[in-house]
């Protein structure tokens, strides 16, 4: 009977603490995203700040690099940045890593310049982790709970370098929607 009840509480636990889920239908597939609201609140408001707003909506995988990650949600197809929001306070420290199917804010050289991008790791990438690279680390605010197989479709692809960028896919892939499915 304990055990009943053990299994019983950690289930309801477990549904308690899970968090919003976001689903992208891509050109190459679909896959969800499960938001760690409670350890990663700033960047999971701001990712769905541009989920609600439609933002995603055409734009594409800009940056695939297999064996490390996937790049999305800055550029529409023809390479032109999308202008996003003021950027965000890094939230690198929230105790969540940079595992295989981890979804995580991108920046530049600036800690505190996370806007629209984000990137989904398809390998661990613990030297992402806080204090890593650079002393600063990557905020991981998610996973990939369903659809890897697209994921996993998308680091295979060909790239190339189209202007300053490199590791451009030759196809676009492009996200037609991302919307929240639960809360």
């Amino acid at each position: 009977m304990k055990k009943i009840l053990l299994l019983l509480a950690l289930i309801i636990s477990h549904t308690a603490i899970a968090g919003t889920k976001v689903e992208f239908k891509t050109t190459i597939g679909d896959f969800v995203v499960e938001l760690n609201d409670e350890k990663a609140p700033i960047s999971t408001e701001n990712f769905l700040n541009y989920v609600n707003s439609n933002f995603y909506s055409g734009t594409i995988f800009h940056r695939v690099i297999n064996g490390f990650m996937v790049q999305g949600g800055g550029f529409t197809k023809e390479m032109q940045q999308k202008s996003g929001n003021a950027p965000i306070q890094l939230e690198s420290k929230n105790g969540l890593n940079n595992v295989m199917y981890s979804i995580a804010m991108a920046r530049t050289g600036n800690p505190n310049s996370a806007t629209s991008q984000f990137f989904i790791n398809v390998v661990d990438n613990p030297n992402l982790d806080y204090p890593k690279p650079d002393g600063n680390g990557y905020a991981v605010f998610g996973m990939v709970i369903k659809g890897t197989e697209t994921i996993d479709k998308i680091k295979k692809v060909v790239t190339t370098r189209v202007g300053p960028f490199s590791d451009v896919p030759v196809n676009p892939i492009v996200i037609q929607s991302a919307k929240v499915i639960s809360k």
